[in-house]
């Protein structure tokens, strides 16, 4: 109830869509509606080079703008982690020229600034293999038509760990999004 209240009572926060679906600027869904596969969309990866996100300038930005936190994307539907994820390479440190760590780097600007940060992450995944059964979405990836779930839990359980066990210091919330492709 606590974090209820102090979410209430926060008001104001920034919601930032934001990843390798951004190359395009076709929005996040790409992937799923222009039914593009994962050996097409992962073409898009080398192409991701924010080169000019600068976290202190967001916190700076966003708190000037009376902001108490901020939500940013760990991971969308399509798999892509802008983490330095161990449990994948498909991830910005990994696989794009850029190299760096935006979630790391966001949340030292939001503990330097005074802001929460909270985190966006998918529950479902268009690139995973064990993603199954395919649910609603994503069914042009090319991911095989068979998987094990549990062992697609079981690699979402160890990213949340990653994000969550204290090397990105204090997450102010988690919204999770997705599971409603399961249903």
């Amino acid at each position: 109830m606590k974090a209820r209240e102090a979410f209430q009572q926060d008001r104001f926060g920034v919601f930032i869509h934001w990843g390798v679906y951004s190359v395009l600027g076709r929005g996040e869904w790409v992937m799923n509606n222009e039914k593009m596969s994962i050996e097409e969309y992962e073409k898009l990866a080398p192409r991701f080079n924010p080169i000019r996100f600068d976290a202190d300038q967001w916190a700076k930005t966003f708190k000037l703008a009376g902001a108490k936190y901020i939500t940013i994307t760990s991971k969308h539907h399509d798999g892509f982690c802008m983490w330095d994820s161990k449990q994948t390479d498909w991830d910005i440190v990994d696989r794009t020229p850029y190299g760096k760590d935006v979630i790391k780097q966001l949340a030292e600007a939001c503990q330097r600034h005074g802001l929460k940060l909270f985190l966006y992450h998918s529950q479902l995944d268009w690139h995973h293999p064990e993603y199954h059964p395919l649910g609603m979405t994503g069914h042009h990836s090319g991911r095989p038509d068979s998987g094990d779930f549990g062992k697609y839990l079981d690699y979402m359980d160890a990213q949340l760990t990653e994000l969550l066990g204290g090397d990105y210091g204090p997450i102010g919330g988690i919204w999770f999004d997705g599971w409603w492709d399961q249903q």
